[in-house]
């Protein structure tokens, strides 16, 4: 249930098709969304009719542009320069360098008086370490420097979806904000904090340790369903690879591979697995290709590198048969937590894209719920009080 009669209002960049909107929830009035992505715009669109998204390279956008005081703004900027698949040029890089931009409207709204009393950023994981930590210690001291206390979680989606997918999520409140008792605790805790958030927080000046908050939240209730629960008998996008093709997968799987799809066929029941091409060194440190396999009940992290490289496959092992093919579209969607009513691309790269590079839904559900609600609410209350 919601904290009763809370509403609060947003703005959302980098929005994609709008996951953390649907992660929010009905509660939470949009009231700005941008992305510089035309074909992502036409599902957030068709998703979210209205005027609240501008289609624009964020540094181009003005805080006049920004509208009224929104409770929160969410940002989950792009990812490539500071993950470890793109090179690594950091905050300071091209396709990332939007971040100082997005900055600079977050801090031209707090001179103005109507800073949002809540931030979220999200990223990958590897944002902790880029650069020796230096893009992490930057992003804290910006917050810092526009008045804001500061601190990280890194919640793994499988928490909540069968899919594997650790992502940070840096929470920035209002410094003059008296937290609500219970949202913070005197140090890190598992599993929110993990050794390499605890690392990079070891590695923050002594000005930014000193700004740093430990968001403390309960563990969420085991979840319930694996990645069988998400499958399509029959997809409309993707169709079941021919024979030839499930063997030549097969045939790029290393022997503990194999053996995992072995124990699946003797287990006789019907076991979904998913599967990864990924190039490997051999022993002789040739670059091979080989499938990977897992039939934990978790799918791998959906992932969408430039350059096409590895779409996620389906393995569906009943007795002796087994097949396989792509993902589709819709069971991509349902491992990001988006209800079956979300309309899709209907082009599948387009579909894969938008979903891959998305935030999972009852993540930010379970963030809105237990933080950022009762941060917002109290925020709002103290500045009507000043009033």
């Amino acid at each position: 249930g919601r904290r009763m009669g809370f509403a609060g209002s947003f703005y959302e960049f980098f929005a994609g098709g709008g996951m953390a909107r649907a992660g929010l929830g009905a509660g939470w009035r949009c009231l700005f969304a941008n992305d510089f992505d035309r074909k992502k715009a036409l599902s957030y669109r068709r998703n979210w009719p209205g005027d609240a998204l501008r289609v624009d390279d964020v540094g181009s956008l003005a805080a006049s542009d920004l509208p009224g005081r929104a409770d929160l703004a969410w940002a989950s900027f792009p990812c490539q320069d500071l993950s470890l698949a793109g090179g690594g040029a950091g905050l300071r890089g091209d396709r990332s360098g939007v971040f100082w931009p997005f900055w600079g409207l977050m801090r031209d709204l707090a001179a103005e008086g109507r800073g949002p009393g809540v931030i979220v950023l999200e990223n990958v994981t590897g944002a902790l370490t880029s650069h020796g930590g230096k893009d992490f210690a930057a992003i804290c001291s910006a917050l810092r420097g526009s008045g804001y206390r500061c601190g990280a979680l890194v919640i793994d989606a499988a928490r909540f979806v069968p899919q594997s997918r650790p992502r940070l999520f840096v929470v920035a409140a209002a410094g003059d904000l008296d937290v609500p008792p219970g949202l913070t605790a005197d140090g890190p805790s598992a599993p929110w904090h993990t050794r390499g958030l605890r690392a990079a927080h070891a590695r923050l000046p002594a000005a930014d340790a000193a700004n740093w908050v430990w968001w403390s939240l309960p563990a969420p209730p085991p979840r319930s369903g694996g990645v069988a629960g998400v499958i399509e008998d029959d997809p409309a996008d993707v169709d079941w690879h021919e024979p030839a093709e499930t063997r030549r997968l097969l045939g790029m799987m290393s022997g503990v591979n194999l053996d995992k799809v072995r124990k699946a066929r003797r287990a006789g029941g019907r076991a979904v697995g998913t599967i990864y091409k990924r190039t490997r060194r051999d022993a002789g440190g040739v670059r091979t290709q080989r499938a990977e396999v897992r039939f934990d009940g978790v799918a791998g992290c959906l992932r969408t590198p430039a350059g096409g490289s590895s779409r996620q496959l389906i393995m569906v092992v009943e007795g002796e048969s087994v097949r396989t093919r792509l993902i589709s579209g819709r069971e991509t969607a349902r491992l990001m937590g988006l209800p079956d009513g979300y309309a899709l691309p209907p082009n599948y790269n387009e579909a894969y894209h938008l979903t891959g590079d998305g935030v999972v839904v009852p993540v930010v559900r379970y963030l809105a719920k237990r933080l950022l609600e009762p941060l917002a609410a109290r925020r709002r209350r103290e500045t009507e009080l000043a009033a």
